[in-house]
Parts: C-alpha cells; structure tokens; sequence
C-alpha cells in the first residue's frame, strides 16, 4: 500500500484547521492522491501537500496573496490565517471556495496569461526561476510497471533535454509565469471572470513556458483546432512556434507528460496502454505530430 493511501488525510486537516480556528467538523474530501484537498464549512477547501512541500506551499500563498494586491484573477487564501501549517511534515493551505465554474477555453487562457506576464516582479519575496526538470527524475523511478529498459532511456533522453535547456535560444523577456498553464488551470466563472488556480509552479521563466502548453494541444495532439489556437495567438499577441526555442519547450511538456502517465500506471494498472503509447510517441515510433490517441488521466 502507498504512503498517500496510508495517510490519515482527515486527522491532518482537523488538526491544522483546529490550529488556526477554523471549522472543521464537517470537514469532506474533495480529492485525494499524493496530496489532498478537502472542503470546509464556510466556503473553505483545505489542501494538504505531500511531504517536504513547507517551502513551496509558503511560496504558493505569497503568490497568492501577492496576485490579489496586483489585481490579478487567481485563486485567493482565507485572509487572516497564519498559513501554511506544518502537521507532521505536510503542508497544509486554506483557500476561498470558488462558486460554479468550468475549464477556461484557449482565449480566456491567453488573457490572464498576457495580464500575469506584464506585472513587474515581486519584492517582498522570492519566486525563484522556473524549474522545468522539477521530479522527473522521481517520475522515472516510480514507473515501476514499465521496464528497466524503458527507464534507461528515459533517463538518457532526460539528460539530452538538460543539455538542451543550457543553450535555450533567446526569446521574449522573462518575466512573472504560472508554470501550469494549461486550461484546466484556468477556472471560468458563470459571470465571465477568470481565475489562475495552482499556483505551485508560479515563477520567473519565460514566457514561452506558459505559451507552449496550448500550442501543443494543437500542433501535437490535435486537441484543439487551427482556428483555436490562431485566436490563443490574436489575444495574447504571440506565437510560440515561430519561436526557435519551441521545439525544445514542446519535447520537455511532452517529456512530462509522459512520465507522469508512466508513474500513474505503475498504480493504476488502467492507465498502462495510455503511458506505453505516450512513451512510443515521443520514441518516434507513430510517426509525426500530431499524435492520435493521447487522452486525459483520469
């Protein structure tokens, strides 16, 4: 059994809403994994980290914080609170629940994107610069389900991308990016507003990192239309693939990807044919982009 399913998720939240004098009785889980998130009466949703995240869910609350006093729509922390908490090595936030909502569409993500990336940095913290090599190494090594010899080369090609990465060819200034920018990390409320959500990844990097995620939903995987992404590009201003660095930023988020589909299977066994044919894909065994069957983990 996993350390995640061993976990007491509900005593950790009990715990740290009791330490900061929240309710928390009625306290229901929302989502539960490596991390969790829970919901709490008066419009709050906890959310516990995996272990060793103290620092980086203290960085995700500046951020937070930080966003709401530039006036920037994202995800806000409950005011008032002394956060994050520590419980026995896991992080726990608490945020403002957000009302009804769905996925942001290409052009909403586009718009809050060209309004992060033209806020002047912080001073009063430190983002730090982007990481984009972040766990992938853990990532390879919990692919158990998949074979020594796949691991090889995923390490081997993981190498090739670092290098890669040191001779990222000049592009756009950099600047404030969310790190995840993918639409699922934009929430669209029934009014029209538009929110960042998952700001753990928010940094200084360039631009292109949160460009890039949208044109590979379409020059990659075919997820969206030409047409989509031809007005992703209208609205913010830019189009990443004309960029000379692009191919390397598309071989990294498809990198990931992967090896998160590959860590997956190893404990969902339903997920196995999606991660051996992710992996295949970026191998160059189904031919040229865009790729067909590349789904959503569910």
């Amino acid at each position: 059994m996993s350390e995640a399913a061993e976990t007491d998720w509900l005593t950790i939240v009990r715990s740290a809403g009791a330490a900061v004098g929240l309710d928390v009785d009625q306290a229901e889980p929302i989502q539960v994994s490596e991390n969790a998130i829970y919901w709490l009466p008066g419009c709050v949703v906890a959310r516990v980290s995996r272990p060793g995240q103290l620092s980086t869910a203290r960085r995700e609350v500046n951020v937070a914080r930080w966003l709401e006093a530039s006036g920037v729509p994202a995800v806000q922390v409950v005011p008032d609170v002394d956060q994050p908490v520590d419980i026995d090595g896991r992080a726990v936030t608490f945020w403002r629940e957000l009302p009804p909502h769905h996925r942001g569409t290409p052009t909403q993500v586009a718009a809050v994107l060209k309004q992060l990336h033209r806020l002047p940095l912080p001073t009063d913290f430190d983002l730090g610069e982007v990481a984009p090599f972040v766990r992938l190494e853990e990532r390879i090594e919990a692919a158990l389900a998949s074979s020594d010899k796949n691991r090889r080369w995923l390490r081997a090609h993981l190498a090739e991308l670092q290098q890669r990465w040191e001779k990222l060819p000049e592009g756009l200034p950099w600047c404030v990016i969310h790190g995840d920018a993918w639409v699922g990390n934009v929430a669209a409320m029934d009014d029209g507003l538009v929110v960042l959500l998952d700001l753990e990844r928010t940094s200084i990097g360039p631009p292109e990192w949160d460009l890039v995620h949208t044109a590979i939903k379409h020059s990659s995987f075919d997820w969206i239309t030409a047409e989509q992404y031809v007005e992703f590009c209208d609205v913010y201003g830019h189009d990443v693939t004309e960029w000379a660095g692009f191919e390397l930023l598309r071989d990294i988020r498809e990198f990931r990807m992967t090896t998160m589909a590959m860590q997956a299977a190893s404990t969902r066994p339903a997920l196995r044919e999606q991660a051996q044919h992710r992996l295949a894909c970026i191998r160059g065994e189904h031919g040229s982009r865009p790729w067909v069957g590349w789904e959503a983990l569910e």
